[in-house]
């Protein structure tokens, strides 16, 4: 008869589980739980079990542990696909970051506005913050440069709905003395 699995050996596996970003695989966790990978199907199979609901006095959990792409995950369940969906790109609940605020004020003042020139604004690569603020529905593209065939961008009406104003021009005034967009490449650390 095997050994029972413990709890703090499952809470262990949980907590990685939980915070990975990709599928980790049964010899990566065997290493970090330090333990033998046959004990690691175990514990992904307790798991399992208990996540669905099986175990006794456990319940049917909103995410699942999958094995996918030579390793394990959780994800949320299908059935909750719509309510996970309108979450995440709802963005409701969820307030933008520094940086993507600090983007986001680029391009409204600065629109239309090449990423690039955003970056030589902020200093720091936004392509990240730039894809956020677009599948949130912030910003859209808006053509290209005729120079360099960058996307351009530019703010979106869902962005002054939320800001409840009907045009960039009523943002308020940038201090005269703020560089231009044009000025931005000349900007070197010691500024």
């Amino acid at each position: 008869m095997a050994e029972p699995i413990s709890e703090d050996l499952l809470a262990a596996a949980e907590a990685v589980l939980m915070i990975t970003e990709e599928p980790v695989s049964a010899v990566e966790l065997a290493q970090v739980l330090e333990i033998p990978e046959h004990q690691v199907i175990a514990v992904l199979d307790a798991l399992r079990l208990d996540i669905d609901g099986i175990t006794e006095g456990s319940r049917r959990r909103g995410y699942e542990l999958r094995e996918i792409a030579g390793g394990y995950r959780y994800y949320s369940r299908a059935d909750y696909a719509e309510q996970v969906s309108a979450f995440v790109l709802g963005g409701a609940t969820t307030r933008l970051s520094q940086a993507a605020l600090e983007t986001l004020a680029v391009i409204a003042y600065r629109q239309p506005v090449a990423r690039s020139q955003v970056a030589a604004i902020r200093g720091v690569n936004v392509d990240g913050v730039v894809r956020t603020l677009v599948t949130r529905g912030l910003v859209d593209t808006a053509g290209t440069e005729p120079l360099t065939g960058a996307t351009l961008y530019v703010t979106t009406a869902d962005l002054l709905e939320r800001l409840g104003i009907n045009s960039v021009q009523e943002l308020p005034q940038l201090s005269p003395h703020l560089p231009g967009i044009e000025a931005a490449g000349e900007l070197g650390p010691e500024s």
